[in-house]
C-alpha cells in the first residue's frame, strides 16, 4: 500500500510533459498541481491524527487510500486545470490519512530494537514506489495517453483498500488526558529537536519535492530525451539509490539505537528496571523520567544526525564544466 501511495503521487511528474501541452498550462499553472496536493496533505494531517486517537486506525487508513484513489483516477478523468487541481488536492487528502497512520500501527507491534529495521521496510517502498510511478507513467503515456496512467495507477487501490479492513489492530495504552491539537502543539514547539527535525524536514522536502516533480520535464526539454527514457533513468536511479539509502538508513538508525543502550547499559525492552538495577533503585518517579527522557534525547539526536548526513551526501554539486549550448 505505501508502494502504491507514492506511486500515484508521482504518475502525475511522469506524464506532466504532455499534460502542459495538452490541457495548454502554464509553468506556474502545473507547479500548482503539486502545491494544492501538499495543501490538501497538510492541512488534513492533523485532523486525521486526532481522529486515529478516537477510531479504529485501520478504518481511517482505509477511507483514505479509497479517497486518493478514487481522486487519481479522477485526475484521469480532468478536461481542465480547475478540475485537475480539486482531484490532486483530494489525492493529498487521502494520502494524509494513510501516512499519518499507517507507521503509528507499525510502532505499536514493533520492539524499540526493531522500529528501525522495521520503518525501512516500510519506508523502502517510498522510493520504490516513487520510481515505479516514473517508470509505468511513462511507459503507459506512450501507449495509450497520460489518462491512462492515471488509471492505471488509481484502479489498483480500490481493491487494496480492503486489506486493511483485514488486519488485527493492536491494541492501545489508553491516554491519561484527551487529545487537544493546540495544546499538543504548544508542547511540540518548545521541544528542541522536534523544531530542528521539523524544520529541516522542511527544507528538504522543498528541495527534494521540487526536484522530482520537474525532474522529467527537465530531462525531457533540456536534453530533448524522449519522456518514456526520461522517466525510465529518472524511476531507476531513485530506486537504486532510495532503496540503498533506506537499508543503509535503518540499519544505521538500530546500529545507533544498541550503542546508546549499551553506553548505558540498559534493556530496551524495560529500561526503567536497568536504571534501578543500576543504583537509581529509590529514584522517584520524576527522577526516573528524567533519566529515560535523556536516553531518548539521546536517540532523537542520533536520528536526526543519520538523516543530516543522508542529506548532506545527496546535496546536489555545481558543475562548472556543464556544457554550454549556443544561444
Amino acid at each position: 500500500l505505501n508502494l502504491l501511495n507514492y506511486l500515484d503521487r508521482y504518475v502525475l511528474s511522469a506524464v506532466l510533459p504532455r499534460l502542459i501541452v495538452d490541457l495548454g498550462l502554464t509553468n506556474l499553472e502545473a507547479g500548482l498541481l503539486a502545491t494544492v496536493f501538499l495543501l490538501g496533505y497538510f492541512v488534513t494531517s492533523p485532523i486525521f491524527g486526532a481522529l486515529g486517537d478516537r477510531l479504529p486506525r485501520k478504518g481511517l487508513i482505509a477511507l483514505g487510500i479509497l479517497i486518493w484513489s478514487a481522486a487519481t483516477i479522477a485526475s484521469g478523468l480532468a478536461s481542465n486545470i480547475m478540475l485537475l487541481l480539486a482531484a490532486r488536492a483530494m489525492v493529498g487528502v487521502g494520502e494524509a490519512s494513510y501516512a499519518t497512520l499507517a507507521p503509528t500501527v507499525i510502532d505499536d507491534i514493533t520492539p524499540t530494537e526493531r522500529k528501525g529495521r522495521a520503518l525501512s521496510i516500510f519506508y523502502i517502498a517510498t522510493p520504490v514506489g516513487s520510481a515505479l510511478g516514473f517508470i509505468i507513467g511513462g511507459i503507459i503515456e506512450k501507449l495509450y495517453g497520460w489518462h491512462a496512467a492515471f488509471f492505471v495507477a488509481g484502479v489498483p487501490g480500490i481493491v487494496l483498500a480492503l486489506v486493511m479492513l483485514f488486519i488485527e489492530e493492536p491494541q492501545r495504552k489508553p491516554r491519561e488526558d484527551k487529545p487537544d491539537i493546540l495544546r499538543d502543539l504548544g508542547t511540540l514547539s518548545k521541544v528542541k529537536l522536534y523544531r530542528q527535525g521539523v524544520l529541516g524536514y522542511c527544507a528538504y522536502t522543498a528541495a527534494i519535492g521540487a526536484f522530482s516533480f520537474w525532474a522529467p520535464q527537465f530531462l525531457f526539454k533540456r536534453y530533448a530525451m524522449s519522456l518514456a527514457s526520461a522517466n525510465t533513468v529518472f524511476g531507476g536511479i531513485i530506486v537504486v539509490a532510495g532503496a540503498l539509502g533506506t537499508i543503509i538508513g535503518g540499519r544505521w538508525a538500530d546500529a545507533q539505537s544498541k550503542k546508546i543502550d549499551a553506553s548505558f547499559k540498559l534493556d530496551p525492552l524495560n529500561p526503567e528496571r536497568s536504571f534501578r538495577e543500576q543504583g537509581y533503585r529509590d529514584a522517584s518517579p520524576a527522577e526516573m523520567e528524567r533519566l529515560l527522557d535523556e536516553v531518548h534525547q539521546r536517540r532523537v539526536k542520533s536520528l536526526l544526525q543519520i538523516c543530516a548526513v543522508g542529506s548532506l551526501v545527496g546535496a546536489p554539486r555545481a558543475n562548472p564544466h556543464r556544457d554550454r549550448r549556443p544561444g
